[in-house]
C-alpha cells in the first residue's frame, strides 16, 4: 500500500497557506520592534520582545503537534489547527499596530506587546502542522520537493512581508507619517492587508488538500516496515517520553539546528547596527540620523533579496539532492551561507551585500527543506506531528540563548561592536556544516 503521489500544483496548494503565514511572520519581524518603539519601549529593552517568539514556539508547537497526531474528524487532521492559528494570528496583525486605540484598558505599550504575543503563539499554531502536513500527505520520494515548494512559498511570502510598507509609501503613496505616538496608515494597511492574505491563502490549502486517516497512516508504515506502535492513552505527558525516544537522526539533526539558528537569530538582531556601523561608517551612538534609518531600509531590501534567492534556489533544491545527496547538498548550502556572513566585514560599500546575501539565501533554501526532508523518513507517522514539534526545541532554544547572552557578548567581549556578532553568525554556519556529515540519513531514492 503506498501513497499517492501528487502532481505539482497539488502540492504547491498542499503548503500555500504558508505563502500567508510567512507574509505576516514577516510584516511582524520587519516591524514589531518600529511599532513597539512608537508606543514607548526603550531600545534596550526590545532584545527581550524578540524572547517572544522563541518561547511561544518552545511551548506551543510540541503541544499542537502531539494533539495533532491525536485528531481526526471531518474536518482532517492538521487542517483545524492551522486553520484556527490562522484567524487567530490575522487578528493579531489587525490589532497591534491599532493598540493605541486600547489605552483605555492598558497603555498602548502593553497592549501591543500583549498581541504580539497573540501573533507569536499563533503563527506558531499555524506553521506546526504544514511541516506534519507535507510528511503525512507525500510519498517519501516526493518529500524534498514537497519541502522544497514549501520552502519557495516561504521565500515569496517573507519578500512581500518584508517589502509591502515600503510598496505601499513609496509606490502607491500611502500615508507613512503619522503623529508622534502613533503608527502610520500606510504600517497598518500593510498589517490588514497581511492578515487577508493570510487567511485566504490558508482556506485555498483547506479545501484543496486531502488528509489521510490515522488508519491509512499506519497501513502505509506497515507497508514501510516501520516498527507500529500501539499507545493505551494520549496525554501531554507523552512529550517527554517521545522526546527522550526520539529518533537517532532526529538527535544529530538537532546539533546542525542548535549551531544554524543561533547564526540566524545573531544576523536578524545585530545586521542593522552592524552595517551602519561597519559599512556606513556611523557611530554606535547614532541610532536616529537620517543615514541610520537608510541603513536600516537598506538591510530590510537586502533581507528581502535573501528570501527571494531562497525562493527561487528552493525549485533546483530536488534536482541538486538527488544528484549529490542531502547531506551533501545541506553542507555546501551552509557553507555559503557562512561565507556570505563572513564576507560583509571586507565590504565597504552597501551594494555588494547583495552578493553576501545570496550566499545566505541559498543556506536559508536548505535550512527549510533539507533537515526537515532528512528528518521525516526517520519518524513514524503516527508521530509525525509531535517530532516536529520537539524538532523545534532545537530552533528555539538557541535562539533564546542568543537573545539572553548575545548583547553581553557584543558589549563586553566585542567591545561593543557588532559586526563580531555577524562573523560569529558566520562561525556558526560553518560549525553546522560540518556537523550535518555525523547525520544518519535513511536516504530513499529522490523523484523531482
Amino acid at each position: 500500500m503506498e501513497k499517492r503521489r501528487l502532481g505539482f500544483w497539488e502540492i504547491w496548494n498542499l503548503s500555500f497557506g504558508y505563502f500567508g503565514i510567512q507574509m505576516g511572520f514577516a510584516l511582524q519581524n520587519a516591524n514589531a520592534s518600529r511599532i513597539l518603539q512608537t508606543f514607548g519601549a526603550d531600545v534596550h529593552h526590545l532584545s527581550w520582545f524578540w524572547i517572544v517568539a522563541p518561547l511561544m514556539g518552545l511551548i506551543v508547537q510540541p503541544i499542537i503537534g502531539h494533539f495533532s497526531d491525536q485528531t481526526w474528524g471531518r474536518f482532517g487532521r492538521r487542517k483545524p489547527y492551522f486553520l484556527v492559528g490562522a484567524v487567530l494570528a490575522s487578528l493579531g496583525l489587525i490589532l497591534m499596530p491599532q493598540a493605541g486605540a486600547f489605552t483605555a484598558l492598558l497603555p498602548a505599550l502593553w497592549m501591543g506587546a500583549g498581541f504580539l504575543m497573540i501573533m507569536d503563539a499563533s503563527f506558531n499554531i499555524a506553521m506546526e502542522p504544514f511541516r506534519a502536513l507535507v510528511a503525512d500527505v507525500l510519498p517519501s520520494d516526493q518529500r524534498t520537493l514537497g519541502f522544497s515548494i514549501q520552502t519557495s512559498l516561504i521565500g515569496f511570502g517573507a519578500v512581500l512581508g518584508s517589502w509591502l510598507p515600503y510598496i505601499l509609501s513609496n509606490w502607491i503613496g500611502v500615508e507613512s507619517v503619522a503623529a508622534e505616538g502613533q503608527v502610520p496608515f500606510h504600517l497598518i494597511f500593510s498589517f490588514i492587508i497581511g492578515a487577508l492574505i493570510l487567511i485566504l491563502s490558508v482556506i485555498i490549502t483547506v479545501s484543496t488538500t486531502k488528509e489521510y486517516s490515522p488508519e491509512e497512516l499506519e497501513a502505509f508504515d506497515r507497508a514501510e516496515g516501520k516498527e507500529i506502535v500501539k499507545e493505551d492513552k494520549a496525554s501531554l505527558s507523552q512529550i517527554f517520553s517521545d522526546f527522550g525516544n526520539m529518533p537517532t537522526t532526529m538527535k544529530q539533526l538537532g546539533w546542525v539546528q542548535f549551531f544554524t539558528w543561533f547564526g540566524l537569530f545573531g544576523m536578524w538582531v545585530f545586521a542593522t547596527p552592524a552595517i551602519a556601523h561597519h559599512i556606513y561608517k556611523l557611530p554606535l551612538t547614532d541610532t536616529s540620523s537620517v543615514t541610520y534609518n537608510q541603513a536600516g531600509d537598506w538591510v530590510g531590501i537586502i533581507f528581502g533579496v535573501y528570501n527571494a534567492v531562497s525562493a527561487v534556489f528552493a525549485f533546483f533544491l530536488p534536482a541538486i539532492a538527488l544528484k549529490i545527496g542531502r547531506k551533501t547538498t545541506h553542507t555546501i548550502s551552509l557553507i555559503a551561507g557562512g561565507i556570505g556572513l563572513l564576507s560583509i566585514y571586507i565590504i565597504d560599500n552597501p551594494y555588494l551585500l547583495i552578493l553576501s546575501m545570496i550566499g545566505v539565501g541559498v543556506a536559508w533554501a536548505s535550512i527549510l527543506a533539507m533537515p526537515y526532508a532528512m528528518l521525516a523518513g526517520s519518524i513514524p507517522a503516527k508521530k509525525m506531528g509531535v517530532y516536529m514539534g520537539i524538532f523545534n526545541f532545537f530552533i528555539c532554544i538557541p535562539q533564546i540563548i542568543n537573545s539572553i547572552l548575545g548583547g553581553p557578548i557584543v558589549k563586553y567581549i566585542y567591545g561593543g561592536n557588532p559586526i563580531y556578532a555577524i562573523m560569529m553568525s558566520g562561525v556558526a554556519f560553518i560549525i553546522a556544516a560540518l556537523l550535518v556529515q555525523r547525520v544518519q540519513d535513511d536516504e530513499k531514492p529522490i523523484k523531482a
